[in-house]
């Protein structure tokens, strides 16, 4: 028993550090125990329903109600994306329901194409909810909403949706105050007429989208002059109190009448805003200023960061821990047959062998590069009602439409120019075929197929325990591993075999083609690693210093998809990593693609928008 201990001590140790970083994030999320934090289902209209986790502060009762505020993620985001709002709002005395936005997360698809502008993705069903007097703890005359990107256009909307219900009813809007965070395309004056409520917004100072604004360069995200935030601020004013230019940070109106208003405009790109403790520190004071905090923290005492901390050693070590996983297995009598002699690298590089190398490596990386914008195109015309937000069983998953082609298109290539090169160089230069690690039986691949399904489940049955524990999952911002509902093991299913064109051809090609003789591994596996995310770095590249350039992003039409790589460009960094440890446990090229085309395609379906009709 020792020995068997001694030899998966390295198992036994990731899930020992899993288990303690899970128990002190939830403690931090939890406000060390101060906090209760409920997964809540609310079913609203259309038979849809609404996810969300509840955060009661412990001084909230019947007798001592509390302001209620819904936080709502923005598009591709669930509501783990924004956990750290809620960690701050709530450790100061505020009940928040934190909203996985509708065909996101855990809740149900919209039979609304829009369902952002016309039902706040869930936001607006539940204020109503709360506005009835479903919980006792909180005050129904004190709700409000706050969201980031397409969850501040929801927020937005909330104010225009409530403010006209209040106006044709001659009472108090629902939602007393909102807050905008990275959003102001709807801050336009027949929306904002209709709004009852105190608004807050914070916009990036270096924003991406800004080009969609009314102003262009580097003024359209300059809060003090662009219109759409005077238009926020003199909506409320006197014609004779008027501004031309926004003093940041200064509230204008009066609180006691709904119209209090103030403009934040911090230094930050789209993405990373809510991740940033000034912009924090910006929602803090803007809500203890509307509502006034129950409990008084200083707004830029924060904590969140320390349960970000925790839950990226989750998803570091959870990653690490599938080696661990897959020698458990291997040391079984009925795996131990697919385990072979790991095969002899390839004859150290000639000079003319690497030149030929890096041809390959930079040309690879090109077509990577410049095929990604297209297959987003072609994308929208293959799968249109993905596309248009209509729901559909067919490819479901708008975004990661674009990716699996190109995922497709470039797997395809890479195979094509590694028989090519071996064709015209390889065989002449002491290549052997025996050194790819291709040749297997039905039989053997069978168990190896069975294997990595063995692997993806344990993986996400640990995860499943986990959060079931301490509701804690594993990530860093807005890249993680999430739990998942059945119905994403059809989305699985459906994306699997494309992606693994991709999968097995990055496996192929850093076993057989980048490995060589008295070459180190380290250097082999960064080598590799590059050559696999090269050409989407680049992407990024381009897009950004274009934008320090000139002010405008260099993909304007999808510069959404290229946000999208932030996510997609570490994975992609890691993957050759994972393909070569798993060949050298197996001797063969099939587990590795296998275990992380399952385990990665899963983890980018649960983190984007899904339109299945459920």
């Amino acid at each position: 028993m020792f020995n068997y201990i001694k030899k998966h001590k390295s198992l036994i140790i990731c899930l020992a550090i899993l288990l303690s970083s899970s128990f002190l994030a939830s403690l931090i999320q939890t406000s060390f125990g101060k906090v209760d934090i409920e997964l809540m289902n609310l079913k609203t209209q259309d038979g849809q329903n609404l996810v969300y986790d509840l955060y009661k502060p412990s001084i909230a009762t019947k007798e001592n109600q509390v302001p209620f505020i819904v936080v709502v993620p923005g598009f591709q985001r669930s509501k783990e994306a924004l956990s750290n709002i809620a960690i701050e709002l709530s450790r100061r005395g505020f009940a928040v329901a934190l909203i996985d936005p509708y065909a996101q997360g855990m809740s149900s698809s919209s039979k609304s194409r829009m369902a952002a502008t016309t039902q706040g993705y869930g936001m607006f069903a539940l204020v109503e909810h709360a506005s009835e007097g479903h919980f006792s703890f909180i005050d129904i005359d004190l709700i409000g909403s706050t969201g980031h990107s397409m969850g501040g256009n929801a927020a937005i909307r909330g104010a225009n949706y409530f403010g006209k219900e209040a106006t044709k009813n001659g009472t108090k809007s629902k939602l007393h105050s909102v807050y905008v965070s990275g959003y102001v395309l709807t801050l336009r004056e027949n929306i904002l007429k209709h709004s009852r409520s105190n608004m807050g917004v914070s916009y990036a100072l270096y924003d991406e989208g800004a080009f969609r604004n009314e102003l262009k360069g580097w003024d359209a995200a300059n809060m003090k002059i662009a219109p759409e935030s005077l238009r926020v601020v003199n909506s409320v004013l006197p014609e004779s109190d008027r501004v031309k230019e926004v003093e940041l940070g200064k509230y204008y109106g009066d609180k006691s009448n709904n119209t209090l208003r103030v403009i934040f405009n911090e230094e930050l790109l789209h993405p990373f805003q809510p991740y940033n403790i000034e912009a924090t520190s910006n929602q803090i004071e803007y809500f203890d200023m509307v509502f006034g905090s129950p409990i008084k923290i200083n707004a830029t005492n924060q904590i969140w960061q320390f349960k970000e901390f925790f839950t990226l050693l989750n998803l570091v070590v959870s990653l690490l821990m599938l080696i661990p996983i897959a020698r458990f297995f291997l040391d079984l009598n009925f795996f131990k047959e697919i385990v072979k002699t790991i095969p002899a690298a390839l004859p150290k590089q000639t000079q003319q062998g690497k030149f030929i190398f890096w041809i390959i490596f930079f040309t690879s990386a090109l077509i990577a590069c410049i095929s990604f914008i297209p297959m987003v195109d072609v994308a929208k015309f293959l799968f249109y009602e993905s596309a248009n937000r209509e729901l559909t069983w067919f490819f479901p998953q708008r975004m990661n439409n674009s990716v699996m082609l190109w995922a497709a298109f470039n797997g395809t290539i890479g195979l094509c120019i590694f028989y090519i090169s071996y064709r015209l160089v390889g065989r002449h230069h002491g290549t052997k075929i025996s050194s790819w690690g291709i040749n297997i039986n039905r039989y053997e691949f069978a168990k190896t197929v069975l294997l990595g399904l063995i692997i993806f489940i344990s993986y996400y049955l640990i995860l499943f325990t986990i959060y079931n524990l301490f509701h804690v999952d594993y990530r860093f911002w807005f890249m993680g591993v999430r739990v998942f509902q059945p119905e994403m093991l059809l989305v699985l299913a459906m994306y699997f075999p494309l992606f693994f064109i991709f999968f097995f051809s990055n496996s192929l090609r850093v076993n057989g083609a980048m490995r060589f003789e008295n070459q180190p591994e380290w250097q082999s596996k960064l080598i590799a690693g590059f050559a696999n995310s090269l050409g989407l770095m680049l992407i990024i590249i381009i897009q950004y210093v274009t934008y320090a350039k000139s002010g405008t992003v260099f993909w304007t039409t999808n510069w959404l998809s290229v946000n999208l790589l932030f996510g997609i460009v570490p994975m992609m960094f890691i993957l050759p990593y994972f393909n070569r440890t798993f060949f050298q446990l197996t001797g063969r090229v099939y587990l590795g693609p296998i275990v992380t085309c399952l385990i990665f395609i899963m983890i980018l379906s649960t983190n984007t928008v899904v339109y299945l009709p459920l």
